[in-house]
């Protein structure tokens, strides 16, 4: 008897012994010497994660997590997905963590102009992202902007999102267009608007730029805007400019060539922002007809044709040519 009761004592102090060591292996720091991404799939019982942690070197005894993860009652709300785990992260904050489900944010960003085409190109190149496009969305139907995505987000639905977005901000600004403007519907809106952000890189331009072109409109004037040529020439964006745009480049045929068509192209030639879209739809009108660039990433205006060949005659100054008469 005696034998027995020193025989059980010396088993329940060893459990304990081993328990107090699973617990704290459980909430002590682990293994993973620096922070790593991992991807736990879907439908993986507590046991294949355990093991799929184990195998990254995320956490150092798969059975200690398991144990633990049943223990604080939290085996069953694991969720599968990719997540960033910190260095020396714990077996409990790594069950807290995978129970959140906050998993890894990817970023797509698209910047202000950019064609359909260099959109898609891009989204081909991103990470973590299924399927493909089957070609290039509509131009002008995304609007830039930073989107998060997770893992095995499809293209198709991050292009969907982007869409959704230019719907809802273009019907907003629509609503709050100023009056007397030469559109019929957004979307004439929206295709001077891809011109005005191909104009000018300057945000307090862009409303003056976007009256010059609305006067135009409104008097029947053409509006021999160069980046409709440049979009007509490289195939939509396709294919970059072989040369700087000259004057024989002014002749191609096609409707997207305002120098010799009338009235706006017959579609947006990018994708422009919300600062140009609110432009075009809320312009400052000061009776200019004109707008050449000055030389140091701006532009003069001018509402007379005398005006505008001396502000041309002032950039060939700058620009090393003869000055103005």
């Amino acid at each position: 008897m005696r034998w027995f009761v020193g025989a059980f004592i010396v088993l329940v102090a060893a459990l304990g012994g081993a328990a107090t060591w699973a617990w704290q292996d459980y909430v002590g720091p682990g293994p993973l010497p620096a922070p790593r991404v991992a991807v736990l799939p879907k439908n993986a019982r507590i046991v294949a994660i355990a093991e799929t942690l184990g195998d990254a070197g995320i956490i150092a005894h798969p059975w200690v997590f398991v144990a633990g993860a049943e223990l604080t009652r939290t085996a069953h709300t694991l969720q599968a997905g990719e997540y960033d785990f910190p260095a020396a992260i714990s077996p409990a904050s790594v069950a807290s963590l995978l129970a959140s489900g906050k998993v890894v944010q990817h970023r797509f960003t698209v910047a202000e102009g950019l064609t359909s085409a260099e959109v898609a190109a891009a989204l081909a190149d991103a990470p973590a992202l299924e399927g493909t496009l089957a070609e290039p969305p509509p131009e002008g139907s995304l609007l830039p902007d930073t989107y998060f995505y997770v893992l095995g987000t499809t293209r198709e639905a991050l292009v969907t999102r982007m869409q959704h977005a230019m719907d809802r901000a273009l019907q907003k600004a629509w609503q709050a267009r100023a009056p007397d403007l030469p559109f019929t519907d957004p979307r004439q809106a929206l295709i001077l608007a891809s011109i005005i952000e191909k104009e000018t890189a300057v945000p307090d331009e862009r409303p003056r730029v976007a009256g010059v072109y609305v006067d135009r409109l409104r008097i029947g004037m053409k509006l021999q805007a160069d980046p409709t040529v440049v979009y007509a020439l490289t195939n939509a964006g396709r294919a970059p400019l072989a040369h700087p745009l000259d004057h024989e480049d002014l002749a191609v045929a096609s409707p997207y060539n305002t120098y010799l068509a009338d009235g706006l192209p017959p579609g947006p030639i990018d994708n422009p922002g919300l600062a140009s879209i609110h432009a075009a739809l809320d312009p400052d009108r000061r009776g200019e007809l004109y707008f050449v660039a000055d030389g140091s990433g701006g532009h003069n205006f001018a509402r007379t044709l005398d005006e505008q060949n001396h502000n041309v005659a002032l950039l060939r100054h700058h620009q090393g040519g003869p000055g103005p008469e």
